[in-house]
């Protein structure tokens, strides 16, 4: 089993964006064997549901989130999780805090699948969900076909 963790500032809207997109992706494709959660680098939003404005955009394209509350990062997750996706550089130097360092190359930016080193823009702050979710679905399509690849052993995470 490979476990994808995504990662956002406060887990309400990105990284469940990202992981609602992934999963409905995955099961698109028929792809078994995995497991995709998010949570959020700060506690602010610790029990919270996912962003409204995030809701409605994955119920736009036919994807519920329900039951999904923020949870945050610890350390242990390091350990538990095959692939950990931040959504921004910010993310990326908090969890590298967290985990004191990266020593087994587990981290990365989700467009960084995409070959490109580019944030995904916060909605929270920016208010454009329509942004955020092309490039959430850029970055989970060429993750997906990543993972597709390293399931026929030619490639590596």
């Amino acid at each position: 089993m490979i476990k994808v963790l995504f990662i956002c500032h406060g887990n309400i809207c990105r990284s469940p964006m990202a992981e609602f997109v992934l999963r409905d992706l995955l099961e698109k494709r028929g792809m078994h064997g995995f497991e995709v959660a998010s949570a959020a680098t700060s506690s602010e939003e610790t029990g919270n549901p996912v962003h409204p404005g995030t809701r409605r955009k994955l119920a736009e394209h036919g994807i519920r989130c329900d039951g999904k509350t923020a949870r945050r990062l610890i350390r242990a997750d390091y350990a538990n999780y095959d692939l950990i996706v931040g959504m921004d550089a910010h993310n990326l130097r908090s969890m590298q805090t967290l985990f004191g360092g990266d020593p087994e190359g587990k981290l990365r930016k989700l467009l960084s699948f995409c070959g490109e080193g580019g944030d995904v823009a916060d909605p929270w702050y920016t208010g454009d969900f329509e942004q955020t979710w092309r490039d959430v679905s850029r970055g989970c399509h060429a993750l997906v076909d990543l993972l597709a690849a390293k399931g026929e052993g030619r490639e590596r995470l």
